[in-house]
């Protein structure tokens, strides 16, 4: 089987690794030039860890983790109004026990698979010709290939949804806001905590630490209506310095910060849902198919699960793409739902308007480990273990690449 995936960052070579592992032949696209560096953090917890155990990576991403052994919520002074340590709810709280840059988790994937998989950097898919037997794809560069399947691993925005399924607007729903993050000097006082601040309107800065003597700044500010899709970087620095100039703790040192950073990313905050995740053979997985937000917090394991679930399926279907790809939705289709769920609240709760509200937010966060609050995380953080995950004999046979 020929497969093309659409997108490099996680889901692609992740779904690269198991398919070789099937036997199939594997091409990557992505639009950017290499594999992507910086990113903010990610986690791989719950059933993820044995996903990427059974791909022998889990020590090399432990390895290459950063130092963040908890969140801890601040008022404009730096003085911490509530902490929650990344060992609450058995490594599986707000900060999980594995956290690592998306560039770093990405370029592991892609070291793993390099070797076999025919990565093609600086061009992106442009047209697809469903038949019976496979797809004719066209790309940018202007060359036209044939496959057996084509695999949509691009994110929220995904091309290759627009092209097979329809719209973006028939997928994507925006839940209230929009946030930015890049890479700042590491202040040097977190006490390797993740800090978040809250400030009147909506308005919402982080600090995360990294490796290597930087942190990653974050800046959201919440708006009834989606205004600023698509816009330069220009004017995404301006929105974001005409809204959160002045709000306190650190965002004004942040704004300083933002033109110099070379890793700058700005964008809407949604939920992607699309019913039936295969059409003839194009398939979505990850962001592209099931995106709950950065609020639900789950995308990466299901982007790491979803992978080996599809390969799996594929493998165990035979070749019989139809059959192999509605398994792979009915195995992954719980999972992937139950990661959608959002804290209580939503954008709301997380980007709070009023002082009184950031007032109460931060009540909450000192009665985390108390109940009611303690049932309503643990509720959150089972969602992922949420999958009995098959074990297939094809993926765990010994290849030659």
């Amino acid at each position: 089987m020929r497969v093309l995936i659409s997108g490099g960052g996680i889901a692609g070579p992740a779904a690269a690794f198991w398919l070789h592992r099937a036997g199939a032949e594997v091409t990557i696209v992505e639009t950017a030039p290499g594999p992507r560096p910086g990113g903010h953090a990610v986690d791989v917890r719950g059933i993820a860890r044995t996903v990427v155990e059974r791909m022998g990576l889990l020590e090399t991403i432990k390895d290459n983790r950063v130092d963040e052994r908890g969140i801890a919520i601040v008022d404009r002074d730096n003085r911490r109004r509530g902490v929650m340590m990344a060992d609450a709810f058995s490594g599986e709280g707000i900060v999980a026990e594995i956290e690592i840059a998306r560039g770093d988790l990405g370029r592991i994937l892609h070291d793993a698979t390099a070797a076999y998989t025919d990565y093609r950097f600086g061009d992106r898919i442009v047209g697809i010709e469903q038949d019976a037997d496979g797809a004719g794809v066209t790309f940018r560069s202007g060359g036209r290939e044939r496959f057996d399947l084509v695999i949509g691993a691009d994110g929220v925005h995904s091309g290759v949804r627009a092209l097979a399924f329809g719209p973006e607007k028939e997928f994507v729903r925006y839940l209230g806001g929009y946030g930015a993050y890049f890479t700042v000097p590491d202040p040097g006082d977190t006490d390797h905590l993740f800090y978040m601040y809250n400030a009147p309107g909506g308005l919402v800065a982080g600090l995360r630490p990294e490796r290597g003597g930087t942190a990653k700044a974050s800046l959201s500010f919440s708006v009834a209506e989606p205004a600023y899709e698509r816009i330069s970087r220009a004017d995404a620095e301006r929105a974001l310095t005409e809204r959160l100039t002045g709000a306190g703790w650190r965002v004004d040192e942040f704004l300083a910060a933002m033109p110099s950073a070379d890793d700058f990313f700005f964008d809407s905050v949604n939920q992607v849902r699309v019913e039936t995740w295969h059409r003839g053979r194009v398939v979505l997985l990850g962001d592209a198919a099931a995106c709950g937000s950065p609020l639900a917090g789950l995308g990466t394991s299901v982007a790491l699960v979803g992978a080996y679930v599809l390969a799996g399926e594929l493998a165990a279907a035979g070749g019989d793409c139809e059959r192999g790809l509605a398994a792979f939705q009915r195995v992954l289709g719980p999972y992937a739902k139950a990661s959608m769920e959002l804290p209580p609240g939503g954008f709301r709760s997380f980007a709070p308007r009023s002082r009184f509200m950031i007032w109460l937010r931060m009540k909450s966060w000192g009665m985390m480990g108390r109940w009611p609050m303690s049932a309503i995380m643990r509720k959150m953080m089972n969602r992922a273990e949420a999958i009995a995950l098959p074990d297939y004999s094809r993926l765990s046979m010994p290849v030659r690449g």
